[in-house]
């Protein structure tokens, strides 16, 4: 038909083989990258837990009340925790109290093992490896994804392009060939040789 091209000339095989190639590639450099951004969120984060875990310390704190339930529910996989009123000590012989989360329905007088900061405050813990692990690979996918997204983007805009500029030299080739090929050309010229 009119829209096929001969496969002689060596410029329609290759396309489709060329197309895969360049999205290979890109995936490639996509996961190069999230494992790149993977490893550098790895490494600062191992840096800011080693530096978070030299000012956090474990000390027994008692509770002197019983737990308060927490007034919302908390999120889906995650222990539920309430809140009781408590003392513990921190720095040594320096006595602190406020309050501390603790298990649900915990009574007064139970010991609970909680983390402060060097002045003594109740503090978050320090980041542990499977945190880090997560944070880990969900900075690395979502940049891995971001290249790939965007490297798709780009072959898809360049495709479009190079095809718009190849239909329209087909289509300036073919207003050339045209006539010729389907004898319209000829009919007029016989045309006017009969009248002469």
């Amino acid at each position: 038909m009119l829209h096929h091209e001969p496969s002689g000339n060596g410029t329609t095989p290759p396309r489709r083989p060329a197309k895969r190639a360049a999205l290979v590639f890109v995936l490639m450099i996509a996961l190069v990258c999230g494992a790149v951004a993977a490893g550098i969120l790895w490494t600062a984060g191992a840096k800011a837990d080693r530096e978070l875990a030299a000012h956090r310390h474990q000390v027994t704190a008692t509770t002197t009340g019983p737990a308060k339930e927490p007034p919302v529910a908390t999120r889906y996989g995650t222990k539920p925790q309430a809140v009781a009123p408590a003392v513990w000590e921190q720095p040594e012989h320096v006595r602190r109290s406020g309050n501390i989360h603790v298990p649900p329905r915990t009574p007064q007088g139970r010991a609970v093992t909680i983390w402060v900061d060097d002045a003594g405050a109740p503090a978050r813990p320090p980041g542990s490896v499977a945190d880090r692990a997560l944070t880990s690979f969900s900075g690395g996918t979502a940049a891995a994804g971001f290249v790939g997204v965007t490297g798709a983007g780009a072959l898809l805009l360049l495709r479009r392009w190079t095809e718009g500029h190849r239909l329209a030299a087909w289509e300036h080739e073919w207003e050339q060939v045209e006539p010729v090929w389907s004898g319209r050309l000829h009919r007029g010229s016989g045309a006017g040789d009969g009248d002469g």
